[in-house]
């Protein structure tokens, strides 16, 4: 029984593959349509597409070819009897069956097919038709599975095609939402970039079910929505669009505000986290009803934090780590809502408490990253911890002093293992979104921790027991290769400086970082051959960098800090006299005279000192980074600025004031003077050159040169 039972399918297998070739033949031997037509009709009669292998439909393929059936997309004339459709329906089930072969589906005549397909989809559908949509949706399904095929749909209108099938329920609706689903995952930006208004009809539908729904539909939803959130193109540009938010807001409200389970709560988390990322908190509207959702967020969001990192469930632990990162997008903007004085949507009180909450997550989170073993350091979730510290580190250092103290070792540890394993290998710059759901963001680095470390950083090398324990970590020597090496990516296409990268406020806050450095410990900034490079570096930044407008700020810090570096290195070689050093001092003062121009005082009738128009719009940040005040500073050495002409004060707090120009010439010669004598006495071979190239850039034609 046994050995007949399994010879009778043997036997139907052959019997088909037999009948398969009789038409195969029949097929390859018609001598006209008819013929070919008829032929088809018993190919399609003994085989479906998906019950083939690979070489059966190779060899359909082979005896059919791509021109019959482009004929039968194209002809008008059914045979008599039949319905109009006939010969396009045998068309795409031929094309269907091709596509199941992922050569064929990548082929340029079915590519080329894509704008057929996307018809099939918004045409009328009547009972008879239903088997072409099939074809046409596993057609788009097979292309999109290539690697041409994503671009293509794209391009050819698929998108707009499957909005519209999907918005108006036609047959295979729900295919047409997978498909969309697949082609934002891999080409979001280019999709909302062409076809904005019917992704926002989408997104309409699923935000009017989303507020309306009443049942689990309401938490599926939840899961969904995130991907229709762009982060290339904000909601918040488009009437239709914030409508859409407004009814995911009232949505999250009525969900946050009840009792839930975690499976129901998390998802909830999740697309709160998105919205945040791509909107910021401008989807929450102002006033209490507002604050005290968003109070409610991010006071949800620190204990589930705490429960999961205090409280861990080893059975649940990677799902937990995804509702986490999403809760740390949360806090962040909480952090962020917290600091701002004006048009925040919290009360003070509101504040207040929320920092509270936010310092107990924040002791969760040491407490984990305390734990992290060295097979753990390359998992993205201890990325996500690090990254959200930082930010915590950036705004308060006071709060939980000895866990941070503790924990500093492991960071600068972590930090310089992600630097050298990403400068290792050598990978190009990427601007990425914001680190937290999607991808973790760089400057350079697949995970550049030290870029959300750097502000913390700043802060705590300003303290006396936090900067011991990063110097018996490393970590000059390591912020010192870190900003070497950022140099060379932000000037990687000279004469294109784009303005305020990442990169560049990283360069900044390091620069923070060495003058708090320079004046604490200076006998590190002698001893560290790390520094002398650095120093190098800092000669040839600032002249490349002061021709480019963009970038007044991080000149101000690379000059204040080359200056400062300059007094505690000035007997080493790397200042000995050399083109460098010439340019260098020479950039720095032709970047204080051009800081003000003379302008003539209504008021006084008298010519008074403004900032240039060139350096206006930066000028407040050079201000808060200390630029042009601490340059000023640093030229004159340690000696106090004069008071000539009520201009000390001013000039100590990075500004010139609005002071007569005579006075101001009297101030800066004598800062330069004082640089001058410092220089040459640290140096004689400065002497000469150093004298000629102040007098030419600075005092050529003033009353005071001599």
């Amino acid at each position: 029984m046994a050995s007949g039972s399994g010879a009778a399918p043997k036997g139907a297998a052959g019997a088909r593959s037999a009948t398969l070739k009789r038409c195969l033949d029949v097929l390859r031997d018609a001598s006209n349509d008819s013929e070919q037509f008829a032929a088809l009709l018993l190919v399609t009669k003994a085989v479906k597409a998906g019950e083939v292998d690979s070489k059966t439909r190779r060899q359909i393929f082979d005896a059919i070819g791509f021109t019959f059936p482009n004929r039968l997309l194209t002809s008008r004339e059914p045979p008599s009897g039949c319905p109009e459709h006939t010969f396009r329906a045998l068309g795409l089930t031929l094309l269907a069956c091709f596509c199941t072969d992922l050569e064929l589906a990548g082929h340029s005549q079915i590519l080329n097919k894509i704008p057929t397909f996307n018809d099939v989809l918004v045409s009328p559908c009547d009972p008879d038709s239903t088997s072409m949509i099939d074809d046409a949706y596993q057609c788009l399904t097979a292309v999109m599975a290539t690697p041409r095929g994503p671009r293509e749909l794209v391009t050819k209108g698929t998108v707009a095609a499957l909005c519209h099938a999907y918005v108006n329920g036609n047959y295979g609706s729900d295919r047409a939402l997978t498909l969309l689903l697949g082609l934002l995952a891999v080409a979001e930006a280019k999709c909302w970039q062409r076809d904005a208004p019917h992704l926002l009809a989408v997104l309409s539908k699923l935000t009017e079910e989303f507020l309306n729904a009443e049942d689990m539909t309401k938490f599926e939803l939840c899961e969904l929505l995130p991907h229709f959130i762009p982060l290339s193109s904000p909601l918040t540009r488009d009437s239709k669009g914030s409508e859409c938010l407004h009814r995911i807001y009232k949505g999250l409200a009525k969900i946050l505000g009840s009792k839930l389970s975690h499976s129901q709560r998390d998802p909830a988390l999740k697309l709160a986290a998105c919205l945040m990322q791509a909107c910021g908190p401008e989807w929450i509207p102002a006033g209490s009803t507002g604050s005290k959702f968003l109070a409610l967020l991010v006071n949800l969001a620190c204990v589930e934090v705490r429960l999961a990192l205090e409280e861990p469930d080893p059975m649940d632990t990677e799902r937990k780590k995804e509702v986490v990162t999403a809760c740390y997008v949360l806090m962040e903007m909480g952090i962020q809502e917290c600091l701002k004085e004006e048009e925040s949507l919290l009360e003070e009180a509101q504040k207040m408490q929320l920092i509270r909450i936010m310092e107990e997550a924040f002791g969760a989170i040491i407490y984990y990253l305390r734990q992290v073993t060295e097979e753990e350091l390359q998992d993205p979730f201890v990325f996500a911890s690090v990254r959200i510290l930082g930010a915590w580190l950036a705004e308060e250092t006071s709060a939980l002093k000895q866990e941070i103290c503790e924990l500093l070792p492991f960071l600068v540890r972590y930090a310089k293992k992600l630097f050298n394993s990403g400068t290792a290998e050598g990978l190009p710059q990427a601007e990425g979104v914001q680190a937290g759901l999607a991808s973790t963001e760089g400057s350079v680095l697949p995970q550049d921790a030290l870029r959300f470390l750097l502000p913390g950083f700043c802060h705590l090398t300003a303290e006396d027991r936090p900067r011991e324990i990063l110097i018996s970590e490393g970590a000059p020597a390591l912020l010192c290769d870190y900003f070497l090496h950022q140099w060379k990516v932000l000037t990687s296409e000279p004469g294109s400086l784009t303005p305020l990268t990442s990169t560049e406020m990283s360069l900044q806050t390091a620069c923070g970082i060495f003058l708090n450095l320079v004046v604490t410990a200076p006998d590190l900034i002698r001893q560290e051959k790390t520094f002398c490079s650095l120093m190098d570096t800092l000669l040839k930044a600032l002249p490349f960098l002061l021709p480019q407008k963009d970038h007044l700020v991080l000149a101000a810090n690379v000059a204040t800090l080359g200056l400062m570096m300059a007094r505690v290195l000035a007997s080493s070689a790397v200042l000995q006299e050399t083109q460098s050093t010439k340019e260098f001092f020479g950039a720095t003062i032709h970047f204080l005279s051009e800081a003000h121009t003379a302008q003539a005082d209504p008021s006084s009738h008298q010519l008074a000192l403004a900032v240039s128009p060139a350096y206006a719009s930066a000028w407040g940040d050079i201000g808060r980074a200390g630029g042009a005040g601490q340059s000023q500073q640093a030229v004159q050495g340690s000696d106090p600025v004069p008071q000539r002409g009520g201009v000390g004060q001013p000039v100590r707090h990075g500004s010139f004031g609005t002071v007569s120009v005579r006075a101001v010439e009297l101030n800066r010669f004598c800062s330069v003077q004082n640089l001058t004598r410092r220089i040459v006495a640290a140096s004689e071979h400065f002497k000469v050159s150093l004298l000629d190239l102040l007098s030419v850039l600075c005092f050529k034609n003033s009353p005071f040169y001599y």
